[in-house]
Protein backbone atom coordinates (compact mmCIF):
# COMPACT_ATOMS: atom_id res chain seq x y z
CA UNK A 1 0.00 0.00 0.00
CA UNK A 2 1.61 3.38 -1.16
CA UNK A 3 0.51 6.69 0.78
CA UNK A 4 0.03 10.16 -1.35
CA UNK A 5 1.47 13.46 -0.67
CA UNK A 6 1.83 16.92 -2.89
CA UNK A 7 4.68 15.69 -3.83
CA UNK A 8 3.62 12.24 -5.06
CA UNK A 9 3.55 8.92 -3.94
CA UNK A 10 5.43 7.65 -0.72
CA UNK A 11 6.27 4.37 -0.15
CA UNK A 12 5.09 2.38 2.51
CA UNK A 13 6.97 1.80 5.67
CA UNK A 14 9.57 -1.12 5.65
CA UNK A 15 7.51 -4.49 6.86
CA UNK A 16 9.52 -6.07 9.46
CA UNK A 17 10.64 -9.36 9.27
CA UNK A 18 8.70 -12.18 10.60
CA UNK A 19 11.42 -14.37 12.15
CA UNK A 20 8.79 -17.09 13.76
CA UNK A 21 6.39 -17.25 10.41
CA UNK A 22 9.59 -17.53 8.18
CA UNK A 23 11.24 -19.99 10.95
CA UNK A 24 8.08 -22.21 10.80
CA UNK A 25 8.16 -22.06 6.87
CA UNK A 26 11.81 -23.05 6.60
CA UNK A 27 11.31 -25.88 9.54
CA UNK A 28 8.51 -27.09 6.66
CA UNK A 29 10.71 -26.89 3.90
CA UNK A 30 13.52 -28.50 5.86
CA UNK A 31 11.22 -31.84 6.22
CA UNK A 32 10.39 -31.71 2.55
CA UNK A 33 14.03 -32.35 1.90
CA UNK A 34 15.04 -34.49 4.87
CA UNK A 35 12.52 -36.89 4.10
CA UNK A 36 13.45 -37.43 0.70
CA UNK A 37 16.83 -38.73 2.31
CA UNK A 38 16.29 -40.13 5.41
CA UNK A 39 14.68 -43.20 3.96
CA UNK A 40 17.98 -44.18 1.70
CA UNK A 41 19.78 -45.59 4.61
CA UNK A 42 16.72 -47.45 6.24
CA UNK A 43 15.76 -49.65 2.60
CA UNK A 44 17.30 -52.48 3.41
CA UNK A 45 16.16 -53.12 6.83
CA UNK A 46 12.72 -51.90 5.97
CA UNK A 47 12.72 -55.04 3.49
CA UNK A 48 14.20 -57.19 5.94
CA UNK A 49 11.52 -56.42 8.48
CA UNK A 50 8.22 -56.52 5.91
CA UNK A 51 9.71 -58.80 3.34
CA UNK A 52 8.43 -57.95 -0.71
CA UNK A 53 12.45 -56.96 -2.11
CA UNK A 54 10.40 -57.11 -5.47
CA UNK A 55 8.40 -53.75 -4.86
CA UNK A 56 11.15 -52.29 -3.29
CA UNK A 57 11.56 -49.35 -5.58
CA UNK A 58 8.04 -48.34 -5.08
CA UNK A 59 8.53 -47.21 -1.67
CA UNK A 60 10.44 -44.37 -3.48
CA UNK A 61 8.78 -44.16 -6.44
CA UNK A 62 5.19 -43.94 -4.70
CA UNK A 63 6.42 -40.77 -2.97
CA UNK A 64 7.87 -39.30 -6.09
CA UNK A 65 4.73 -39.88 -7.90
CA UNK A 66 2.02 -38.07 -5.67
CA UNK A 67 4.39 -35.35 -4.59
CA UNK A 68 5.35 -34.67 -8.09
CA UNK A 69 1.58 -34.65 -9.43
CA UNK A 70 0.37 -32.91 -6.05
CA UNK A 71 3.41 -29.95 -5.84
CA UNK A 72 1.59 -27.89 -8.85
CA UNK A 73 -2.07 -28.16 -7.59
CA UNK A 74 -1.41 -26.81 -3.78
CA UNK A 75 0.35 -24.00 -5.44
CA UNK A 76 -2.92 -23.24 -7.54
CA UNK A 77 -5.37 -24.22 -4.34
CA UNK A 78 -3.33 -21.27 -2.34
CA UNK A 79 -3.61 -18.69 -4.65
CA UNK A 80 -7.59 -19.47 -4.94
CA UNK A 81 -8.38 -20.48 -1.21
CA UNK A 82 -5.81 -19.01 1.21
CA UNK A 83 -2.14 -19.96 1.26
CA UNK A 84 -1.50 -20.38 4.87
CA UNK A 85 -4.25 -22.73 5.01
CA UNK A 86 -3.36 -24.80 1.57
CA UNK A 87 0.58 -24.79 3.76
CA UNK A 88 -1.27 -26.13 6.63
CA UNK A 89 -3.31 -28.61 5.09
CA UNK A 90 -0.37 -30.08 3.35
CA UNK A 91 1.58 -30.85 6.46
CA UNK A 92 -0.76 -32.51 8.09
CA UNK A 93 -1.74 -34.78 5.24
CA UNK A 94 2.06 -35.32 5.27
CA UNK A 95 2.46 -36.04 9.09
CA UNK A 96 -0.36 -38.37 8.40
CA UNK A 97 1.04 -40.28 5.99
CA UNK A 98 4.70 -40.64 8.04
CA UNK A 99 2.06 -41.96 11.06
CA UNK A 100 0.68 -44.49 8.96
CA UNK A 101 4.03 -45.36 6.91
CA UNK A 102 5.66 -45.65 10.50
CA UNK A 103 2.97 -48.06 11.47
CA UNK A 104 2.74 -50.27 7.71
CA UNK A 105 3.00 -54.14 8.34
CA UNK A 106 3.56 -55.06 4.97
CA UNK A 107 5.19 -53.68 1.85
CA UNK A 108 1.60 -52.94 0.24
CA UNK A 109 0.40 -50.95 3.00
CA UNK A 110 4.04 -48.95 3.12
CA UNK A 111 3.65 -48.08 -0.30
CA UNK A 112 0.26 -46.80 -0.22
CA UNK A 113 0.99 -44.85 3.14
CA UNK A 114 3.97 -43.24 1.12
CA UNK A 115 1.59 -42.07 -1.40
CA UNK A 116 -0.45 -40.38 1.19
CA UNK A 117 2.91 -38.95 2.53
CA UNK A 118 3.66 -37.84 -1.10
CA UNK A 119 0.38 -36.11 -1.55
CA UNK A 120 1.20 -33.73 1.57
CA UNK A 121 5.09 -33.60 0.71
CA UNK A 122 4.37 -31.78 -2.94
CA UNK A 123 2.30 -29.10 -0.64
CA UNK A 124 5.34 -28.54 1.71
CA UNK A 125 8.12 -26.63 -0.56
CA UNK A 126 5.60 -24.88 -2.87
CA UNK A 127 3.66 -23.43 0.03
CA UNK A 128 6.31 -22.16 1.56
CA UNK A 129 7.48 -20.46 -1.07
CA UNK A 130 4.46 -19.34 -2.10
CA UNK A 131 3.44 -17.67 1.68
CA UNK A 132 7.24 -16.72 1.53
CA UNK A 133 6.60 -14.59 -1.64
CA UNK A 134 3.75 -12.29 -0.11
CA UNK A 135 4.94 -12.86 3.57
CA UNK A 136 8.65 -11.33 3.21
CA UNK A 137 9.10 -7.99 1.71
CA UNK A 138 10.71 -8.00 -1.24
CA UNK A 139 14.13 -6.43 -0.06
CA UNK A 140 14.21 -9.04 2.28
CA UNK A 141 13.73 -12.31 0.01
CA UNK A 142 17.02 -12.51 -0.60
CA UNK A 143 17.69 -13.33 3.03
CA UNK A 144 14.98 -15.67 3.30
CA UNK A 145 16.08 -17.44 0.63
CA UNK A 146 19.64 -17.97 1.96
CA UNK A 147 18.02 -19.57 4.86
CA UNK A 148 16.81 -21.95 2.84
CA UNK A 149 20.06 -22.48 1.22
CA UNK A 150 21.58 -23.49 4.79
CA UNK A 151 19.08 -25.92 4.86
CA UNK A 152 18.66 -27.39 1.55
CA UNK A 153 22.82 -29.06 1.90
CA UNK A 154 22.31 -30.11 5.54
CA UNK A 155 19.15 -32.34 4.67
CA UNK A 156 21.05 -33.63 1.68
CA UNK A 157 23.98 -34.68 3.98
CA UNK A 158 22.08 -35.24 7.32
CA UNK A 159 19.21 -37.20 5.96
CA UNK A 160 21.11 -40.45 5.08
CA UNK A 161 23.04 -40.07 8.33
CA UNK A 162 20.08 -39.60 10.53
CA UNK A 163 18.05 -42.21 9.00
CA UNK A 164 21.35 -44.85 9.66
CA UNK A 165 21.43 -43.60 12.54
CA UNK A 166 17.66 -44.06 13.93
CA UNK A 167 17.68 -47.72 12.14
CA UNK A 168 20.86 -48.88 13.98
CA UNK A 169 19.64 -47.63 17.48
CA UNK A 170 15.86 -47.72 17.49
CA UNK A 171 14.20 -49.27 14.33
CA UNK A 172 13.63 -48.03 10.69
CA UNK A 173 9.88 -46.70 11.81
CA UNK A 174 11.80 -43.57 13.39
CA UNK A 175 12.74 -42.53 10.19
CA UNK A 176 8.93 -41.97 9.66
CA UNK A 177 8.25 -40.92 13.31
CA UNK A 178 10.86 -38.61 13.70
CA UNK A 179 8.74 -36.22 10.95
CA UNK A 180 6.31 -35.90 14.18
CA UNK A 181 7.40 -33.66 16.63
CA UNK A 182 9.21 -31.88 13.79
CA UNK A 183 5.99 -30.92 11.94
CA UNK A 184 4.29 -30.20 15.34
CA UNK A 185 6.94 -27.11 15.87
CA UNK A 186 6.22 -26.29 11.73
CA UNK A 187 2.14 -26.16 12.37
CA UNK A 188 3.12 -23.89 15.93
CA UNK A 189 5.25 -21.50 14.47
CA UNK A 190 3.13 -21.02 11.03
CA UNK A 191 -0.06 -20.08 13.06
CA UNK A 192 1.76 -18.31 15.20
CA UNK A 193 4.17 -16.00 13.03
CA UNK A 194 2.43 -16.20 9.84
CA UNK A 195 0.14 -13.10 9.07
CA UNK A 196 -0.51 -12.07 5.38
CA UNK A 197 -1.19 -8.92 4.25
CA UNK A 198 -4.15 -8.01 2.87
CA UNK A 199 -7.59 -9.94 2.50
CA UNK A 200 -5.43 -13.34 0.57
CA UNK A 201 -6.77 -14.60 -2.52
CA UNK A 202 -10.27 -15.48 -2.64
CA UNK A 203 -11.88 -16.36 -6.33
CA UNK A 204 -14.53 -18.02 -7.51
CA UNK A 205 -13.69 -19.84 -10.71
CA UNK A 206 -14.61 -23.24 -12.15
CA UNK A 207 -11.71 -26.01 -10.95
CA UNK A 208 -9.20 -26.55 -14.10
CA UNK A 209 -10.51 -30.09 -14.20
CA UNK A 210 -8.74 -30.95 -17.63
CA UNK A 211 -5.62 -28.69 -16.99
CA UNK A 212 -5.12 -31.00 -13.65
CA UNK A 213 -6.16 -34.36 -15.53
CA UNK A 214 -3.52 -33.79 -17.95
CA UNK A 215 -0.69 -32.30 -16.10
CA UNK A 216 -0.63 -35.34 -13.78
CA UNK A 217 -1.14 -38.13 -16.41
CA UNK A 218 2.02 -35.85 -17.85
CA UNK A 219 3.74 -36.29 -14.67
CA UNK A 220 3.21 -39.79 -13.59
CA UNK A 221 4.22 -40.99 -16.98
CA UNK A 222 7.27 -38.87 -17.05
CA UNK A 223 8.19 -39.91 -13.62
CA UNK A 224 7.52 -44.02 -14.55
CA UNK A 225 9.80 -43.17 -17.76
CA UNK A 226 12.33 -42.01 -14.96
CA UNK A 227 12.47 -44.37 -12.77
CA UNK A 228 11.78 -47.91 -15.50
CA UNK A 229 13.40 -46.43 -18.52
CA UNK A 230 17.29 -48.33 -18.51
CA UNK A 231 16.34 -50.16 -15.46
CA UNK A 232 13.27 -52.37 -15.58
CA UNK A 233 12.68 -51.80 -19.10
CA UNK A 234 14.90 -50.85 -22.04
CA UNK A 235 15.09 -46.94 -23.28
CA UNK A 236 13.49 -48.28 -26.51
CA UNK A 237 10.95 -50.96 -25.34
CA UNK A 238 7.47 -50.72 -26.43
CA UNK A 239 6.75 -49.80 -22.60
CA UNK A 240 8.53 -46.82 -22.26
CA UNK A 241 7.87 -46.04 -25.55
CA UNK A 242 4.28 -45.56 -24.68
CA UNK A 243 4.98 -43.56 -21.56
CA UNK A 244 7.11 -41.42 -23.80
CA UNK A 245 4.15 -40.90 -26.18
CA UNK A 246 1.89 -40.52 -23.65
CA UNK A 247 3.47 -37.75 -22.12
CA UNK A 248 4.14 -35.90 -25.14
CA UNK A 249 0.42 -36.17 -25.69
CA UNK A 250 -0.69 -34.98 -22.49
CA UNK A 251 1.93 -32.29 -22.01
CA UNK A 252 0.46 -31.22 -25.98
CA UNK A 253 -3.04 -31.24 -24.54
CA UNK A 254 -2.11 -29.66 -21.19
CA UNK A 255 -0.62 -26.38 -23.06
CA UNK A 256 -3.93 -26.06 -25.09
CA UNK A 257 -6.14 -26.55 -22.00
CA UNK A 258 -3.98 -23.79 -19.99
CA UNK A 259 -4.90 -21.33 -22.49
CA UNK A 260 -8.49 -21.68 -22.19
CA UNK A 261 -9.13 -22.20 -18.82
CA UNK A 262 -10.62 -19.41 -16.80
CA UNK A 263 -7.94 -20.39 -13.69
CA UNK A 264 -4.93 -22.41 -15.32
CA UNK A 265 -3.14 -24.79 -12.86
CA UNK A 266 -0.14 -22.85 -14.41
CA UNK A 267 -0.88 -19.87 -16.02
CA UNK A 268 0.78 -19.14 -19.51
CA UNK A 269 0.60 -15.70 -18.93
CA UNK A 270 3.82 -16.25 -16.30
CA UNK A 271 5.92 -17.38 -19.20
CA UNK A 272 5.49 -14.08 -21.20
CA UNK A 273 8.40 -12.91 -18.96
CA UNK A 274 11.48 -14.00 -20.44
CA UNK A 275 13.02 -13.82 -16.61
CA UNK A 276 10.23 -15.96 -15.23
CA UNK A 277 10.98 -19.04 -18.59
CA UNK A 278 14.74 -18.46 -18.52
CA UNK A 279 14.08 -18.94 -14.84
CA UNK A 280 12.45 -22.27 -15.08
CA UNK A 281 15.01 -23.52 -17.50
CA UNK A 282 17.40 -23.29 -15.40
CA UNK A 283 15.87 -25.20 -12.61
CA UNK A 284 14.82 -28.07 -14.87
CA UNK A 285 18.75 -28.08 -16.19
CA UNK A 286 20.17 -28.00 -12.94
CA UNK A 287 18.15 -29.77 -10.70
CA UNK A 288 18.75 -32.71 -13.65
CA UNK A 289 22.90 -32.36 -13.00
CA UNK A 290 22.68 -32.42 -8.92
CA UNK A 291 20.77 -35.19 -8.81
CA UNK A 292 22.47 -37.39 -11.21
CA UNK A 293 26.01 -36.41 -9.31
CA UNK A 294 24.69 -36.73 -5.56
CA UNK A 295 23.47 -40.03 -7.06
CA UNK A 296 26.22 -41.31 -8.85
CA UNK A 297 29.53 -39.38 -7.15
CA UNK A 298 28.71 -42.27 -3.73
CA UNK A 299 28.91 -44.89 -6.38
CA UNK A 300 31.99 -44.15 -7.15
CA UNK A 301 33.86 -43.17 -3.19
CA UNK A 302 32.13 -46.54 -2.48
CA UNK A 303 33.13 -49.24 -5.39
CA UNK A 304 35.97 -47.66 -6.33
CA UNK A 305 37.81 -46.33 -3.25
CA UNK A 306 36.01 -48.62 -0.53
CA UNK A 307 34.44 -46.10 1.45
CA UNK A 308 31.94 -47.30 3.67
CA UNK A 309 28.18 -46.23 2.80
CA UNK A 310 27.94 -43.64 5.96
CA UNK A 311 31.14 -42.45 5.15
CA UNK A 312 30.19 -41.66 1.76
CA UNK A 313 27.53 -39.38 2.24
CA UNK A 314 30.33 -37.45 4.13
CA UNK A 315 32.60 -37.30 1.49
CA UNK A 316 30.12 -35.24 -0.29
CA UNK A 317 30.45 -32.44 2.10
CA UNK A 318 32.50 -30.06 -0.10
CA UNK A 319 29.80 -30.16 -2.63
CA UNK A 320 27.12 -29.08 -0.02
CA UNK A 321 29.26 -26.77 1.73
CA UNK A 322 30.02 -25.14 -1.73
CA UNK A 323 26.16 -24.64 -2.62
CA UNK A 324 25.28 -23.98 0.95
CA UNK A 325 28.36 -21.11 0.66
CA UNK A 326 26.57 -19.61 -2.96
CA UNK A 327 23.43 -19.95 -1.69
CA UNK A 328 24.19 -17.49 0.93
CA UNK A 329 26.18 -15.07 -0.99
CA UNK A 330 23.81 -14.51 -4.18
CA UNK A 331 20.64 -14.48 -1.09
CA UNK A 332 22.65 -11.57 0.48
CA UNK A 333 23.29 -9.93 -3.03
CA UNK A 334 20.13 -9.95 -4.53
CA UNK A 335 19.02 -6.71 -4.88
CA UNK A 336 21.87 -4.84 -3.44
CA UNK A 337 24.26 -6.09 -6.21
CA UNK A 338 23.86 -3.39 -9.76
CA UNK A 339 24.46 -6.00 -12.35
CA UNK A 340 22.14 -8.64 -10.55
CA UNK A 341 21.55 -10.45 -13.62
CA UNK A 342 24.73 -11.90 -14.72
CA UNK A 343 24.85 -13.99 -11.14
CA UNK A 344 23.62 -17.00 -12.91
CA UNK A 345 25.92 -16.49 -15.45
CA UNK A 346 28.29 -16.82 -12.81
CA UNK A 347 27.01 -19.86 -11.59
CA UNK A 348 27.21 -20.82 -14.65
CA UNK A 349 30.77 -20.94 -15.89
CA UNK A 350 31.28 -21.98 -12.41
CA UNK A 351 29.03 -25.26 -13.16
CA UNK A 352 30.92 -25.60 -16.65
CA UNK A 353 34.41 -25.81 -14.79
CA UNK A 354 33.53 -27.88 -11.84
CA UNK A 355 32.12 -30.73 -14.24
CA UNK A 356 35.12 -31.57 -16.70
CA UNK A 357 37.21 -30.84 -12.94
CA UNK A 358 35.64 -33.98 -11.79
CA UNK A 359 37.17 -36.06 -14.68
CA UNK A 360 40.36 -35.75 -13.04
CA UNK A 361 38.95 -38.57 -10.58
CA UNK A 362 40.26 -42.06 -11.35
CA UNK A 363 40.93 -45.69 -9.47
CA UNK A 364 43.45 -44.41 -7.17
CA UNK A 365 42.72 -40.99 -6.81
CA UNK A 366 43.12 -40.13 -3.13
CA UNK A 367 39.90 -39.80 -1.50
CA UNK A 368 40.40 -36.48 -0.14
CA UNK A 369 41.33 -34.85 -3.01
CA UNK A 370 37.93 -36.67 -4.64
CA UNK A 371 35.64 -35.22 -2.14
CA UNK A 372 38.11 -31.78 -2.57
CA UNK A 373 37.32 -31.72 -6.42
CA UNK A 374 33.59 -31.48 -6.06
CA UNK A 375 33.80 -27.80 -3.75
CA UNK A 376 33.24 -25.55 -7.17
CA UNK A 377 30.33 -27.83 -8.82
CA UNK A 378 28.23 -27.10 -5.74
CA UNK A 379 29.29 -23.34 -5.91
CA UNK A 380 28.24 -23.44 -9.59
CA UNK A 381 25.02 -24.93 -8.76
CA UNK A 382 24.20 -23.29 -5.55
CA UNK A 383 24.75 -20.22 -7.89
CA UNK A 384 22.35 -21.06 -10.84
CA UNK A 385 19.82 -22.62 -8.41
CA UNK A 386 18.91 -19.87 -6.10
CA UNK A 387 18.86 -17.83 -8.78
CA UNK A 388 16.25 -19.24 -10.44
CA UNK A 389 14.56 -19.18 -8.02
CA UNK A 390 14.52 -15.80 -6.41
CA UNK A 391 13.90 -14.79 -10.80
CA UNK A 392 10.83 -16.75 -10.30
CA UNK A 393 9.47 -14.89 -6.81
CA UNK A 394 10.39 -11.68 -8.21
CA UNK A 395 8.57 -11.89 -12.14
CA UNK A 396 5.50 -13.13 -10.84
CA UNK A 397 2.93 -11.44 -9.86
CA UNK A 398 1.10 -11.87 -6.19
CA UNK A 399 -2.13 -13.13 -7.43
CA UNK A 400 0.31 -16.12 -8.36
CA UNK A 401 3.08 -16.49 -6.41
CA UNK A 402 1.70 -19.77 -5.46
CA UNK A 403 1.51 -20.84 -9.29
CA UNK A 404 4.94 -20.08 -10.03
CA UNK A 405 6.53 -21.44 -7.09
CA UNK A 406 4.66 -24.91 -7.60
CA UNK A 407 6.40 -24.58 -11.15
CA UNK A 408 9.78 -23.69 -10.24
CA UNK A 409 9.83 -26.91 -7.60
CA UNK A 410 8.09 -29.24 -9.97
CA UNK A 411 10.83 -28.51 -12.96
CA UNK A 412 13.32 -28.73 -10.76
CA UNK A 413 11.89 -32.06 -8.96
CA UNK A 414 11.65 -33.88 -13.08
CA UNK A 415 14.88 -32.74 -14.07
CA UNK A 416 16.30 -34.53 -11.49
CA UNK A 417 14.09 -37.53 -11.79
CA UNK A 418 14.83 -37.46 -15.73
CA UNK A 419 18.70 -36.49 -15.43
CA UNK A 420 19.19 -38.89 -13.31
CA UNK A 421 17.39 -41.71 -15.00
CA UNK A 422 19.25 -40.91 -18.11
CA UNK A 423 23.06 -40.62 -16.92
CA UNK A 424 22.46 -43.66 -15.14
CA UNK A 425 21.19 -45.51 -17.80
CA UNK A 426 24.65 -44.43 -19.34
CA UNK A 427 26.37 -45.13 -16.17
CA UNK A 428 25.44 -48.42 -16.13
CA UNK A 429 25.71 -49.22 -19.84
CA UNK A 430 29.85 -47.94 -19.61
CA UNK A 431 30.31 -49.44 -16.17
CA UNK A 432 29.23 -53.26 -17.94
CA UNK A 433 31.38 -52.64 -21.34
CA UNK A 434 34.19 -51.96 -19.33
CA UNK A 435 33.43 -54.97 -16.90
CA UNK A 436 33.30 -56.76 -20.06
CA UNK A 437 36.23 -55.67 -21.53
CA UNK A 438 38.36 -56.56 -18.33
CA UNK A 439 37.05 -59.55 -16.99
CA UNK A 440 34.55 -60.95 -20.00
CA UNK A 441 31.20 -61.69 -20.44
CA UNK A 442 30.15 -63.98 -17.56
CA UNK A 443 32.33 -62.41 -15.03
CA UNK A 444 30.59 -59.44 -15.78
CA UNK A 445 27.07 -60.60 -15.76
CA UNK A 446 27.71 -62.65 -12.61
CA UNK A 447 28.93 -59.04 -10.86
CA UNK A 448 26.23 -57.03 -12.05
CA UNK A 449 23.26 -59.51 -11.68
CA UNK A 450 21.49 -60.23 -8.34
CA UNK A 451 21.23 -57.26 -6.22
CA UNK A 452 24.11 -55.41 -8.04
CA UNK A 453 27.64 -54.48 -7.15
CA UNK A 454 27.83 -53.20 -3.37
CA UNK A 455 30.43 -52.60 -0.77
CA UNK A 456 30.52 -55.42 0.64
CA UNK A 457 30.74 -57.44 -2.52
CA UNK A 458 33.50 -55.73 -4.02
CA UNK A 459 35.51 -55.93 -0.89
CA UNK A 460 35.11 -59.84 -0.97
CA UNK A 461 36.87 -59.73 -4.77
CA UNK A 462 40.22 -60.92 -5.32
CA UNK A 463 42.81 -57.93 -6.36
CA UNK A 464 42.69 -58.06 -9.72
CA UNK A 465 38.87 -58.07 -9.71
CA UNK A 466 38.34 -55.22 -7.49
CA UNK A 467 40.80 -53.07 -9.36
CA UNK A 468 38.70 -53.75 -12.05
CA UNK A 469 35.70 -53.10 -10.44
CA UNK A 470 37.01 -49.79 -9.81
CA UNK A 471 38.20 -48.93 -13.13
CA UNK A 472 34.79 -49.73 -14.65
CA UNK A 473 32.72 -47.73 -11.89
CA UNK A 474 35.29 -44.59 -12.84
CA UNK A 475 34.30 -44.71 -16.42
CA UNK A 476 30.71 -45.14 -15.59
CA UNK A 477 31.05 -41.87 -13.58
CA UNK A 478 32.96 -40.42 -16.66
CA UNK A 479 30.23 -40.88 -18.35
CA UNK A 480 27.55 -38.95 -15.96
CA UNK A 481 30.32 -36.51 -15.97
CA UNK A 482 29.53 -35.74 -19.43
CA UNK A 483 26.28 -34.96 -19.55
CA UNK A 484 26.72 -32.85 -17.00
CA UNK A 485 28.93 -31.43 -18.79
CA UNK A 486 26.76 -30.37 -21.38
CA UNK A 487 23.75 -30.01 -19.17
CA UNK A 488 26.41 -26.85 -17.43
CA UNK A 489 26.91 -25.53 -21.31
CA UNK A 490 23.26 -25.20 -21.49
CA UNK A 491 23.02 -24.02 -17.68
CA UNK A 492 25.34 -21.13 -19.30
CA UNK A 493 24.07 -20.87 -22.72
CA UNK A 494 20.53 -19.74 -21.12
CA UNK A 495 21.77 -17.28 -18.45
CA UNK A 496 23.83 -15.50 -20.97
CA UNK A 497 21.04 -14.97 -23.06
CA UNK A 498 18.99 -13.38 -20.53
CA UNK A 499 21.35 -11.88 -18.89
CA UNK A 500 22.12 -9.69 -22.06
CA UNK A 501 18.22 -9.54 -23.43
CA UNK A 502 16.42 -6.07 -22.93
CA UNK A 503 15.68 -5.89 -19.64
CA UNK A 504 13.28 -3.07 -17.30
CA UNK A 505 15.76 -0.53 -15.10
CA UNK A 506 15.44 -2.77 -12.21
CA UNK A 507 17.66 -5.65 -13.98
CA UNK A 508 14.39 -7.84 -14.43
CA UNK A 509 11.44 -7.85 -16.80
CA UNK A 510 8.11 -6.89 -15.13
CA UNK A 511 5.77 -9.53 -13.60
CA UNK A 512 3.49 -10.56 -15.80
CA UNK A 513 0.12 -9.36 -14.49
CA UNK A 514 -3.11 -11.09 -13.94
CA UNK A 515 -5.48 -11.26 -16.72
CA UNK A 516 -9.20 -11.72 -15.62
CA UNK A 517 -11.22 -14.69 -16.59
CA UNK A 518 -12.04 -14.96 -20.43
CA UNK A 519 -7.94 -14.54 -21.40
CA UNK A 520 -8.00 -11.05 -22.54
CA UNK A 521 -4.81 -9.52 -20.61
CA UNK A 522 -4.72 -6.16 -18.49
CA UNK A 523 -1.95 -3.08 -19.47
CA UNK A 524 0.83 -2.65 -17.35
CA UNK A 525 -0.44 0.76 -16.01
CA UNK A 526 -3.97 -1.31 -14.82
CA UNK A 527 -3.01 -4.12 -12.77
CA UNK A 528 -5.92 -6.98 -12.22
CA UNK A 529 -8.14 -6.22 -8.85
CA UNK A 530 -6.17 -2.38 -9.09
CA UNK A 531 -3.03 -3.97 -6.92
CA UNK A 532 -0.18 -1.64 -7.14
CA UNK A 533 2.97 -2.59 -8.69
CA UNK A 534 4.41 -2.15 -5.11
CA UNK A 535 3.20 -4.95 -3.65
CA UNK A 536 5.39 -6.86 -5.73
CA UNK A 537 8.34 -5.10 -4.82
CA UNK A 538 8.76 -4.13 -7.99
CA UNK A 539 8.32 -0.35 -8.40
CA UNK A 540 8.57 1.97 -11.81
CA UNK A 541 11.27 4.46 -11.34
Amino acid sequence: MVTTSEDGPEPAPPRPFPRLGVFGLMLGIFLAALDGQILSAALPTVVGDLGGVDHLSWVVTAYLLTASAATPLWGKIGDLYGRKGAFLASVVLFLAGSALSGMAQDMGQLIAFRAVQGLGGGGLMVGALSVIGVLVAPEDRGRSQSMIGVMMPVAFVGGPLLGGFLTDHVGWRWAFYVNLPVGAVVLAATVAGVRLPGPGARVKARADVAGITLLTTAILALTLLGSWGGTRYAWLSPQTTALGAVAAIALAGFARAERRAAEPVVPPRLFRSRSFTSAQILSFLTGAVMLAVVSYLPQYLQLARGASSTSGGTLLLPLMLGMLAAQLTVGRLDGRFRHARWIPVTGGALMLVGAPLLFALDANTPTYVASALTAMLGAGLGTAMQSATLATLRSAPPRDMGAAAGTVTLLRTIGGTLGTAVLGAVYAARLDDDLTAHLGRPAAERLTGGNGLSPESVASLPDTARAAVGAAVTQGLYGVLAGATALSALVLAVALGTAGSRQSPEGDDPPAEAEPAGGSSRTEAEPAGGSSRTESGLHRH
